[in-house]
Formats: C-alpha cells, sequence, structure tokens
C-alpha cells in the first residue's frame, strides 16, 4: 500500500471529528453519530482506493471507485477497513472525554470480523509488551508489567471501563495496590493511550467492544505494542453465533496479530472531546483546530497532526 494512503485516512477522521463536534454536550448521541457517518461517507469517496469494510457501516462508508486514466494494474490499492466514524457516542451527548473518530485500513483479509459484540481485553504499550497474560490474574499482569516498566506495581495506573461487571477486576486490582482510572466510555482511546509514554495508562483491563478491540490491536501492532482478548458472549444467541464463527472455545485467547493480520496496517485517529492521547476539537474564530495520530506498521512511524480548518475555504464541515 502507498505510504501516501495514511496521511489520506486523517483526512477521514478530521472531517468526522469536526462534523460530530458540533453535538458536544446537547444530549443527542444519535445525530453526532449520524454527522461523524456522513462526514466519513463524503471524505472516504475521495481517496483512490478499492475498499471492502469489514468492521463499520459498509452503507455510510463508501469504497471509492477507480479514477480514469489510472489503468496500470495495481494503481488502485485493494484493502480492507475497519472503521468506527465516532467512538464513544455518550461521549459526546454529554460532554465528556475520550470521543474519538478512527479507521483503519490494510491489506485484504487481513481483519478479523467480530462474530459477538464484545471481548474481555488487556493491553499495554511497547514497554510491557510479552509480559500480559489475559488467562493470569489481575496481580500477576501487574507484577509482570511493573518490571517490565522498572516501576512498582503501586506506580502503575490500570484503566477500566465503570461498569458492573468490573467490580470483582476493580476489586482485585485495589487489593494489588495499583491505581485506577474508571471511565464511563472510551476504551478504545484507553488502548491507544497505553501507546503513549506521557498519557499516565499503563494498561486497559475489561470487557468492551469487540470492533474497537480490532481497532485498537491496528494501532498497537503498529508500534509494538501487546494486546490479548477473548469473545464475550453475553447470551446463548452470542454463544452459538461464536461456535458457527469457528470459535469453538469462548475462551480462546486472540492476540494482536489474530485480530489484524500481517504487517501492512495503518491507522488514524482524530480527538473530538480531550483525552490523555488526543486534544478534542477546539473551535477559533473562522474554524477549528484537530489533533490526530497517524501510525504505519510496515516502518513503524507515528505522526501526531495538529491541524487548522479554516471555515471560509473548501472543504467546509458544517
Amino acid at each position: 500500500m502507498e505510504r501516501n494512503l495514511a496521511l489520506e485516512l486523517v483526512r477521514v477522521t478530521e472531517a468526522a471529528a469536526l462534523a460530530s463536534s458540533r453535538w458536544m454536550g446537547k444530549g443527542d448521541g444519535e445525530a453526532a453519530d449520524r454527522a461523524a457517518r456522513e462526514a466519513v461517507a463524503v471524505v472516504m469517496r475521495s481517496i483512490k482506493m478499492n475498499a471492502r469494510v469489514v468492521i463499520g457501516d459498509a452503507e455510510s462508508t463508501p469504497a471509492a471507485p477507480a479514477r480514469k486514466g489510472h489503468a496500470k494494474s495495481g494503481d488502485v490499492p485493494e484493502v480492507d477497513v475497519a472503521v468506527d466514524a465516532l467512538q464513544s457516542i455518550e461521549s459526546v451527548a454529554f460532554g465528556r472525554p475520550y470521543a474519538i473518530a478512527t479507521i483503519a485500513v490494510s491489506s485484504p483479509d487481513s481483519f478479523l470480523a467480530p462474530p459477538v459484540p464484545y471481548m474481555n481485553k488487556i493491553a499495554v504499550g511497547p514497554e510491557a509488551a510479552g509480559c500480559i497474560n489475559i488467562k493470569a490474574s489481575a496481580l500477576d499482569n501487574l507484577v509482570g508489567i511493573a518490571e517490565a516498566k522498572r516501576c512498582y506495581v503501586e506506580d502503575l495506573t490500570v484503566c477500566i471501563l465503570d461498569r458492573d461487571r468490573h467490580r470483582a477486576l476493580i476489586d482485585e486490582v485495589r487489593s494489588a495496590g495499583a491505581r485506577i482510572e474508571l471511565i464511563s466510555d472510551g476504551d478504545l482511546t484507553a488502548m491507544l493511550a497505553t501507546t503513549v509514554a506521557t498519557s499516565g495508562i499503563d494498561v486497559v483491563m475489561g470487557v468492551g467492544g469487540s470492533a474497537e478491540g480490532v481497532l485498537a490491536a491496528a494501532a498497537l501492532k503498529c508500534v509494538g505494542g501487546d494486546m490479548q482478548a477473548q469473545f464475550h458472549p453475553r447470551d446463548d444467541k452470542e454463544a452459538e453465533a461464536l461456535r458457527a464463527a469457528g470459535f469453538a472455545r469462548k475462551d480462546r485467547v486472540l492476540r494482536a496479530d489474530d485480530l489484524v493480520r500481517g504487517e501492512n496496517a495503518m491507522f488514524a485517529a482524530t480527538g473530538v472531546t480531550n483525552s490523555e492521547v488526543l486534544r478534542g476539537v477546539q473551535f477559533v474564530t473562522g474554524g477549528a483546530v484537530t489533533h490526530s495520530i497517524v501510525m504505519r506498521s510496515k516502518s513503524g512511524t507515528v505522526r501526531h497532526i495538529r491541524a487548522h480548518h479554516r471555515f471560509d475555504r473548501k472543504p467546509v464541515y458544517k
């Protein structure tokens, strides 16, 4: 895939962030999500690639057709796409942190399409790669992470979604002595934060969205982070869907390389509301400022992009 494609992707997430951020705090998450998806659809049509949407709304993220004059074989890259136009809809609706717009692309058949909506996850950045085991206790994992980062368990911060299902996990982490950051939404943003040394988040644990897990795996692969996951069926119907997809054992451990195969992934995200890793959209006189991150697994390159968008010139995002 062309390296310039990675920079094209950030136009997609910027558009989604600008559109959805207009709805911050207005209590209408559906409107924010709809605005993000519509913006993604517009920009996706302008990118020269033949794309198959594996994760996300295929109808709102159409593939751009090959343009006339590009007749050479392979001139238009064939890619699979995973997209979440607005991750953490409720965060935008109620003016909370951790909302981002994200997209990842890779070679065909790279992304695992989740057969059920939730999975149990543990994710760390590059410093602690290879030191986690989702089947081990929270204490054992925290000890391993602390040893890798050359610190005490008490120095670590564990990010966990604030859900009733995590009461036992929270108690276990507290007993181990680590600090906890509870978040209402946005575990994808939290997993992304583990890749940034100054974010203050060392590890993410707990059950969250499966699609978010795949997108996080793409980002973690780009920087050498680590992740393990297990699908989490909530009822018999989802358990049957898991078996039908070839997962005879629901406790099968999936690693980042299982969720995103190959070494050709590209990932982009733009902040919608503030987080430790990405500033949210800031509206200024005549325009807005966005903060994005772009990653490429083949080169390991990570770019932070601060863009000033002027609304009196094209493109105009409403």
